[in-house]
């Protein structure tokens, strides 16, 4: 990413390593963090597709594998 930004890139990226979201405080402020929120409701998640400043703060893995039939 760093590589990235000397050159002059500009994009986005995704990731599920929430690790991967301390990059930007090493890069500087070339590099934001935002994330969508989802909701789930009668089973099903639905995102609003609204992107949020900041790190996401909460994971909905476990309600994923619910939402597929796993027991959690």
């Amino acid at each position: 990413m760093r590589r990235l930004v000397e050159a002059g890139a500009i994009g986005m990226v995704t990731t599920h390593d929430l690790a991967l979201t301390e990059i930007g405080a090493a890069i500087g402020d070339v590099v934001k963090n935002v994330h969508f929120e989802d909701q789930v409701h009668q089973g099903k998640m639905k995102f609003d597709y609204r992107l949020r400043q900041g790190v996401v703060t909460k994971s909905n893995a476990i309600e994923l594998m619910r939402i597929v039939g796993l027991e959690v």
